[in-house]
């Protein structure tokens, strides 16, 4: 056998081991972004969950407020849909993108959902609104969290598959960018507050 031929088996080997190890981490970064989906994904389901609750609540006292209710109901029903679509399709960005669109309109909804109660006194004082805004809120803290680490996740896979010169192994093996989860804030949430002195 000649030094040549050597030489270049070498290459090929040295080139073959680090494909492998390349697409092993990759393999493990979209697992981690999966797993990360996963934990908000039962956070979303708990969510999904005590919005028609919420809305039985409200429904009797707020006949007149049927197109909100609706709107609330509507907006659920989209997000637990768009929820099963990522869920089924793992780190697909554009699934991801009408979650995050699917997750804000409920958001909103419940938002509108929540400034009517504040209108009924009798309604914002139900005992079983009141248990199901706290478990509310405590699922949104929770989704926060777990937003959080689904996006840690997100940008470490998507550093990792656009690095040179790992980005060849990505493109060739089928890794693509996924997209991260914003929050469920309205952009009015996100204003400073004023404060007046």
């Amino acid at each position: 056998m000649s030094i040549g031929l050597i030489v270049v088996l070498l290459l090929v080997t040295a080139a073959g081991v680090w494909a492998a190890v390349v697409y092993n981490r990759f393999v493990a970064l979209r697992n981690a972004l999966r797993n990360g989906f996963a934990q908000i994904d039962v956070q979303l389901k708990r969510r999904h969950d005590l919005v028609p609750g919420l809305v039985d609540v409200a429904r009797a006292y707020l006949t007149h407020e049927r197109q909100t209710l609706e709107s609330v109901i509507a907006a659920r029903q989209s997000a637990a849909a768009a929820r099963a679509t990522v869920a089924a399709r793992g780190a697909d960005a554009r699934a991801i993108q009408r979650l995050d669109s699917a997750e804000q309109a409920l958001s909103g909804g419940l938002s509108k959902l929540f400034a009517l109660a504040e209108a009924y006194p009798a309604l914002k004082a139900d005992e079983t609104l009141e248990r199901l805004s706290e478990e509310l809120a405590s699922t949104e803290n929770r989704i926060g969290f777990a937003r959080q680490a689904y996006n840690d996740a997100v940008t470490d896979y998507n550093t990792a598959i656009a690095r040179f010169p790992d980005l060849w192994v990505a493109a060739g093996c089928g890794f693509r960018a996924s997209a991260w989860l914003h929050s469920t804030r309205s952009a009015a949430e996100r204003e400073p507050v004023a404060v007046a002195l």
